[in-house]
């Protein structure tokens, strides 16, 4: 299994036809998750994931991503990639095959490839049917070969172009505007995240991205595997003991993983089948948590370091400050969906728990200081968890008498159908008055702050529980925190932060923020926080009026009007408008405008949390100053 080469030519018999391909148009959600910016994204990562495919198989070494001036995407590399001989079910060449038919793919058959991270074949197709253009140059058996597609169709049989002296592929792209209606514009700094990922998780292999659309280009190649990137996740931490890595086959299943400790109070957990990321973790993930659980616990105890009377540390406690990489390489995945976020693979499990006990625990005996640190820093957070039950349950046993018991400063809404109901969450009395008096009482609950709230990012759990506003919070919410959290109890399924257009109001914005991130996240993903945008300012000539949100618009309205100084007001804090203005320019669902908060890359949030909030001075100073000329209209 270390040795993922196939032994079996690949060839047009390697490739087996399941179904068509005309679902994916009436709905691309079911192959790619959505068609906002990351179902576009992952147009991309399906062509990579098949060249990462041929580097995990021996076959290829270098991997080229390139983002074209006419808003094309290309991917190349110097693998097998797609056979173009004739395919005997279809009578089209393989290659027409492939992208043009569901589920049509080496990934069925083992002459193909035996460990792959592009789960069903579909991936190709799926990139073509959603594509306006696409173009497929294969260079192979010394011939380059090219086919192209509109609307997923072939304009014409594979030619032969030329002679070639190379290996390879090269698959360049046109997302579809009327699929893509949001963006059909490729970021690039999600790419270059992604892109680091999977140079770190495939040793040796070379990435190079060119953005012909800002002249930029970037190239990443690791020997040091995933040790090297918990070393990058942890750069900006204070890290406690060695790094630990290993690296195993266990029943066909090829165990990679690599664990270090910092002083932080969160984790960064990051798992992957076959370089795919699984955010979701399951089998794989359950494995390593039992393992690390149950390892440290029988070190601490044959130690002394746990004695008798003392509880068993949970895995909440053996998390704490935790970076982890865990990469797995599996025959045949059984993931849940096409986007692969999970795995259900039950040999998994046993199989990552065997490997990670076993050499966690070798690890720990060889390196009995790195050993003592990593148990103390457990300790500590198992004496902070149960510091923290008691404040937890109290706020637990307020919010099961539901109404009755909700914060004071809690103005409710009627409804108890969460599925319509809004909250507020606004920055001080002044303004939360004025949004209690202007709300649809019906819809909307206000919940006022009175100044800034307490860091999460630089508190336990059990500061979190001691601190007022945040306790009114976690009520108002009644989803409780932490290991008993039930995101089906929340009460509003619009959570709206409502902050002054000035730097405290930011302030807050942001720690209310990291608040959700580290305490709620599953509010975060589930798409239930929202940013709410007040008018920066008003402007007025005779009898008109108009509310005004950014400068440019400011500027045009001005010019437009021959509007003078003394008819324009700026808006600094929410508390400056009356119930009326606020209800129409900020609460009014006809009206209003909000940023919609999710997490779009949950590894770059993590670290830029750290940078903003955490107590290390040196990353946010180096943070203000390289982005200080680019700010606009800040208000001191």
């Amino acid at each position: 299994m270390a040795d993922t080469k196939t032994t079996a030519a690949y060839g047009a018999d390697s490739i087996q036809v399941l179904e068509g391909l005309e679902p994916v148009r009436k709905r691309p959600g079911m192959y790619i998750g959505s068609t906002d910016e990351r179902g576009l994204h992952h147009l991309v990562w399906e062509i990579v994931d098949n060249s990462i495919d041929e580097a995990m198989a021996g076959h290829c070494d270098t991997i080229k991503l390139t983002f074209h001036a006419d808003g094309a995407c290309s991917v190349e590399d110097n693998g097998r990639w797609i056979p173009v001989a004739k395919h005997a079910k279809t009578g089209k060449s393989t290659l027409e095959t492939i992208l043009t038919v569901l589920h049509a793919g080496g990934k069925f058959g083992w002459g193909g490839y035996k460990v792959s991270g592009g789960l069903h074949g579909v991936g190709a197709s799926v990139v073509n049917a959603l594509s306006t253009k696409l173009e497929a140059t294969i260079h192979r058996e010394w011939n380059e070969y090219y086919q192209s597609f509109t609307l997923w169709v072939s304009d014409g049989d594979i030619k032969t172009v030329g002679k070639s002296k190379k290996t390879g592929s090269m698959i360049k792209f046109y997302p579809d505007a009327s699929i893509f209606k949001i963006t059909t514009e490729f970021d690039y700094t999600t790419i270059i995240n992604r892109m680091r990922q999977q140079a770190y998780l495939t040793k040796g292999i070379k990435l190079e991205i060119v953005d012909e659309r800002k002249d930029k280009a970037y190239k990443f190649y690791f020997e040091g595997g995933i040790r090297s990137y918990v070393n990058f996740l942890n750069k900006n931490e204070s890290t406690i003991g060695k790094v630990f890595y290993t690296e195993k086959e266990k029943n066909d299943i090829l165990v990679e993983a690599s664990i270090q400790y910092n002083k932080d109070y969160s984790n960064n957990i990051i798992s992957f089948v076959n370089n795919i990321h699984t955010p979701e973790g399951w089998t794989h993930m359950t494995g390593f948590r039992t393992a690390l659980t149950r390892t440290i616990n029988k070190y601490a105890r044959d130690k002394g370091i746990l004695k008798e009377k003392d509880q068993n540390l949970t895995n909440e406690d053996v998390v704490e400050g935790i970076v982890v990489v865990l990469s797995i390489k599996v025959i045949d995945p059984q993931f849940e969906g096409q986007t692969k976020g999970k795995l259900g693979t039950p040999e998994a499990r046993g199989a990552v728990d065997s490997v990670f006990s076993e050499k966690f625990m070798e690890f720990l005996e060889e390196n009995p200081s790195s050993a003592k640190s990593i148990c103390e820093k457990v300790n500590l957070a198992a004496k902070a968890r149960m510091a923290a039950r008691a404040a937890r349950d109290t706020v637990i046993r307020k919010g099961a008498l539901e109404w009755m018991t909700l914060p004071g400063k809690l103005s409710d809404c009627s409804s108890k159908d969460p599925a319509v109901s809004e909250l507020y969450i606004v920055e001080g009395d002044s303004a939360g008055g004025s949004a209690k008096q202007g709300r649809d009482r019906e819809h909307q609950a206000i919940l006022p702050l009175r100044g800034k709230i307490l860091n999460t990012e630089q508190a336990r759990i059990d500061k979190i529980f001691a601190n007022e506003q945040i306790k009114n919070l976690i009520i108002a919410l009644g989803t409780s925190i932490g290991e008993t959290f039930d995101a089906s109890k929340l009460r509003y399924h619009r959570i709206v932060i409502m902050t002054d257009a000035d730097v405290d109001g930011a302030h807050i914005r942001t720690l209310l923020l990291t608040f959700f991130f580290r305490y709620m996240k599953e509010i975060v993903e589930g798409w239930y926080l929202y940013i709410a945008q007040p008018p920066l300012y008003k402007l007025t000539k005779g009898k008109q009026s108009w509310y005004v949100y950014n400068e440019e618009e400011k500027v045009r309205i001005i010019e437009e009007h021959a509007i003078t100084g003394e008819n324009i007001q700026r808006y600094k804090g929410l508390g400056e408008m009356n119930p009326e203005q606020l209800w129409e320019t900020t609460m009014d669902p006809e009206e209003r405008k909000m940023y919609k908060v999710g997490i779009a890359d949950a590894q770059a949030a993590d670290e830029m949390f750290k940078v903003l909030m955490w107590w290390e001075v040196a990353p946010r100073r180096k943070f203000i100053q390289s982005r200080a000329k680019s700010v606009k209209n800040l208000d001191v």
